[in-house]
């Protein structure tokens, strides 16, 4: 009996969960007539056809298609599947590989004509979806509607047109957020600076846009762009559109913004809309200018010193530990302030966290060297690390053999197969389809030839002294960071070791403890590959394979390890 996965996808607020359930119920009731059985279900819900990369449902389902769990993947129809045409031609030749087919209830089953037809469709599709979209979000603006969002300041304006239908894109203002409007354009250009503005309305508790905090960043925003509170050209009445572009990233799947050029924005004046009078709007705009032309003016001393001075003209080294410290209170990024102290981004930037302890940057990275010398490898955690380790290398060992033998048999039937039908040519019984199932036959012996080459050997199932190993690498790291030709390379190396660290006020004044989290999984790794003698040698005892322990280790799933510093 076969064995079938199911994919469901619906993609925007017009539809609905139900749908979900919908998909699955229609491809469970093909596969009872076709006498499947259905092994799996896979769903992403709300999420676009237009790439695969970000939905953790059909990846999920490439998983289990690789790992030999499932003979068929069924969808309702392709484009449920992806919209784009290379996700589809990837997905196809992933399954293919994998010895996976894919029916859907619209096409049947889906060879390389669908993929090739079908995905030029569906990117037509798309393609045509977007210029329609953007000809009708143009023409709203034109006539002084919404274009798409609702910012700060306004609300929608509840409207009914002469056949009773409601009336959409009309927007209206709220007088009590446009109070909160005028009060910080006139605040800043008085020459409160954004983050000062952002504090005294956090503490005052009043709501910022979308119901979130302010912060700095909310009301400065970007000049160029148009985006923050105090460059919103609406606040006097004029209705900006088409000033910005949005791609999606191929890599990631992510939208990422550009700018359009200014002959293409378009411009229409709402004064129904107007919040800010036009004097305060230029008093704003003269302090951006003076605010720009100082920043301009310290740029430019700053370059002509760093000509004078070559050492400083280098680009500053990131810290040791940027990027990683976290406040835990509020969960919020620590960033290194002022005189060289790390402080609780959302407390002095928003106001919204009471944790105002501050440390210096150098006592924290002797802390945690510190920690990461002494503790994270201790005698009980390096001896749990080699029980997770050893666990899952004998079972992975198990179905590398496992799949090793199956290969074996597989590729001696096939070896049979083609023999036959060598012989049956050679009787003089040819016809065009024998050489049709020859070129299968060769293509799965050229597939398993190579899955068999390069399986890789049996691992270890212990990594001696790790702990002991680990305290030396990490004792030579330390040293290599007084050394300015090392110091990146070993920074970087330590920062590897690191899952986060947590800042907490301590009991006392000014106290502040610290918690390092480690994954033990990458200290293993980090072990394994890592030179002892800063050679940039990688020291692999008994000559082991470079990289065998790297996909031990991500499959072990270790715990972060957690403690105080």
């Amino acid at each position: 009996m076969a064995r079938v996965a199911i994919y469901a996808r619906y993609s925007s607020d017009n539809q609905r969960d139900a749908s979900i359930e919908d998909q699955f119920r229609v491809c469970r009731e093909h596969a009872k007539r076709e006498d499947w059985k259905v092994v799996g279900a896979f769903k992403d819900a709300a999420i676009s056809g237009a790439s695969m990369i970000l939905r953790p449902g059909i990846q999920n389902l490439l998983q289990s298609a690789q790992a030999g769990e499932l003979d068929i993947v069924m969808a309702e129809a392709l484009d449920r599947i992806s919209r784009d045409q290379a996700d589809v031609a990837t997905f196809y030749k992933h399954l293919q590989f994998a010895g996976v087919a894919i029916v859907t209830l619209a096409e049947g089953e889906i060879s390389e004509l669908h993929v090739g037809l079908k995905g030029t469709m569906n990117a037509l599709f798309l393609k045509d979806l977007a210029a329609k979209t953007r000809r009708g979000l143009r023409g709203r603006v034109e006539s002084g509607k919404s274009g798409g969002g609702l910012c700060y300041g306004y609300r929608v304006k509840k409207a009914i047109d002469g056949h009773g239908e409601p009336v959409r894109g009309e927007r209206e203002i709220d007088e009590t957020e446009a109070v909160i409007v005028r009060r910080v354009f006139r605040e800043f250009a008085d020459g409160v600076g954004p983050r000062s503005i952002a504090r005294r309305l956090n503490e005052e508790g009043i709501p910022g846009p979308n119901g979130r905090s302010w912060n700095d960043t909310t009301i400065r925003g970007h000049v160029k762009r148009g985006t923050g509170l105090i460059n919103n050209e609406l606040y006097v009445g004029r209705l900006v559109w088409n000033r910005m572009r949005y791609l999606k990233d191929p890599r990631t799947g992510r939208r990422v913004s550009r700018m359009n050029a200014q002959s293409e924005w378009i411009y229409k004046d709402v004064p129904d809309l107007r919040i800010v009078e036009d004097t305060l709007w230029q008093e704003v705009k003269a302090r951006q200018s003076e605010i720009a032309d100082r920043f301009a003016n310290v740029t430019e001393a700053v370059r002509s010193h760093h000509k004078q001075n070559r050492l400083n003209g280098a680009r500053r080294r990131r810290t040791l530990l940027s990027g990683l410290i976290f406040c835990g209170c509020c969960g919020g990024p620590y960033s290194l302030r002022g005189a060289g102290r790390f402080a609780c981004s959302n407390h002095i930037s928003k106001g919204t966290c009471s944790n105002s302890r501050t440390i210096r940057r150098e006592e924290l990275e002797q802390r945690v060297l510190d920690g990461l010398r002494e503790r994270l490898m201790a005698p009980e955690v390096a001896a749990e690390a080699m029980r997770a380790f050893a666990e899952e290398t004998n079972r992975l060992n198990s179905e590398r053999r496992s799949s090793g033998a199956a290969w074996q048999v597989e590729l001696g039937k096939i070896d049979k197969q083609i023999q036959g039908i060598i012989e049956a040519i050679k009787a003089g019984m040819f016809h065009e389809s024998m050489k049709a199932e020859m070129d299968v036959l060769e293509a799965r012996k050229a597939e398993l030839a190579s899955l068999l080459s390069d399986a890789p050997p049996d691992m270890p199932d212990r990594l001696p002294s790790a702990a002991a190993l680990y305290a030396r690498k990490v004792e030579n790291l330390a040293e290599a960071l007084s050394r300015p030709e090392e110091q990146q390379e070993a920074a970087e190396a330590l920062r590897m070791l690191i899952e986060k660290i947590e800042l907490i006020p301590g009991p006392k004044r000014g106290e502040i403890d610290a918690r390092l989290y480690g994954d033990l999984g990458t200290i293993l790794n980090w072990i394994e590959h890592q030179p002892v003698d800063g050679s940039g040698k990688t020291n692999t005892p008994g000559g082991r394979r470079a990289g065998v322990l790297v996909s031990v280790v991500a499959g072990v799933g270790f715990e972060p390890t957690t403690f105080r510093l």
